[in-house]
C-alpha cells in the first residue's frame, strides 16, 4: 500500500544510523519532510544531505534527549523550520551496561540506561504532543524491543527502560486518543544494525538460528512498520505494540524429529 505523506513533517530521534536512519529514509520516501536528531552531528549532517536538506526536505538537529532543554529546543526548531509537526518516532537509546548480574550492577550504569531510553522518550513525547496537537493531530511511534515484553538476563537497565516505554506508550495513547494523537510502539527482535554487524558472522548466524524464521530482520522492515503506524491505514490503532521479531515471541517452535534407521 502506497503511503503519501506529502505536506507532513516527521521527527525521528536516534536517527544517525541503524533503525533510526532507516525510519527517516522511509518517512522521506513517503513524501514527508524529516527532522532528524541524535548526538552524532557528523552522521546527522551526512544523512540530512542524503535526504535533501538543500531542498528544504530535511533538518539535522544534534540533541541529547535526556536533557529537557535540548528536547524543548529540538521541537521548537522543527516547528520554526517546517511550520508543523505531524509524526514522531522516538528511537533514541543509549547508556546502560554489558550483561551483568543485577546485584553486581553499578547504580550509575542502571541510571544511565534509563536516562536516555526511558526518560528521553518521556521528555520527547512531552514536547512533541503539544506541537502535534497544534498541527491538528498525528501519530507517535516509540521504539520498544522484545526486551520490553519479556525479560533478558543480565540486562536490567535495558529491560527496565523498554518495559517503561511500553507503559508510557499506553498512558500517552489513553491521554490523547480523543484529541487526535495516536501513540503506539514497535518491538523489534534481532535486527541487522551496526552493533550486530560488528559482532561478526558468528553472532549473526546464532541470532538467525534462534528465530523461527531463521533470519534476523532488516532496519527497513522496522521502518516500514513505523511509517505504516503513522499512516491513515492505521487510523484506528493506538496504545498497542507491534512486534517485528520473526516469530520470536510467538512461543516455542515445533519439535522436529528425524526418523533414524529401523
Amino acid at each position: 500500500m502506497h503511503t503519501d505523506m506529502t505536506g507532513k513533517v516527521a521527527l525521528v530521534t536516534g536517527a544517525s544510523r541503524g533503525i533510526g536512519a532507516a525510519v527517516a529514509r522511509a518517512f522521506r520516501s513517503a513524501g514527508a519532510r524529516v527532522a532528524i536528531a541524535a548526538r552524532d552531528a557528523d552522521a546527522l549532517d551526512r544523512l540530512a544531505d542524503e535526504l535533501g536538506r538543500s531542498d528544504g526536505h530535511a533538518l539535522a538537529l544534534p540533541a541529547d534527549v535526556s536533557d529537557p532543554g535540548a528536547v524543548a529546543e529540538m521541537v521548537d526548531r522543527v516547528v520554526e523550520e517546517f511550520g508543523r509537526l505531524d509524526f514522531a518516532c522516538n528511537n533514541a537509546a543509549g547508556g546502560g551496561h554489558p550483561p551483568t548480574p543485577l546485584a553486581e550492577l553499578p547504580i550509575e550504569a542502571f541510571d544511565s540506561g534509563l536516562a536516555v531510553s526511558l526518560r528521553g522518550v518521556f521528555l520527547s513525547m512531552r514536547g512533541e504532543i503539544p506541537a502535534i496537537l497544534r498541527s491538528g493531530g498525528g501519530a507517535i511511534v516509540n521504539m520498544s524491543s522484545t526486551a520490553g515484553l519479556q525479560g533478558v538476563g543480565g540486562l536490567a537497565s535495558y529491560v527496565a527502560a523498554k518495559h517503561g516505554v511500553e507503559g508510557l506508550t499506553k498512558v500517552a495513547a489513553l491521554d490523547y486518543a480523543g484529541l487526535g494523537v495516536r501513540v503506539n510502539a514497535v518491538a523489534p527482535g534481532p535486527i541487522l544494525t551496526d552493533n550486530l554487524k560488528r559482532a561478526g558472522d558468528g553472532a549473526q548466524e546464532a541470532a538467525a538460528a534462534a528465530m523461527p524464521m531463521k533470519r534476523v530482520g532488516q532496519p527497513g522492515e522496522v521502518a516500514a512498520a513505523v511509517v505504516w503506524l503513522c499512516s491513515e491505514a492505521a487510523g484506528f490503532i493506538t496504545g498497542t505494540t507491534l512486534t517485528i521479531d520473526g516469530g520470536k515471541l510467538a512461543g516455542t517452535p515445533p519439535f522436529r524429529v528425524t526418523a533414524g534407521p529401523r
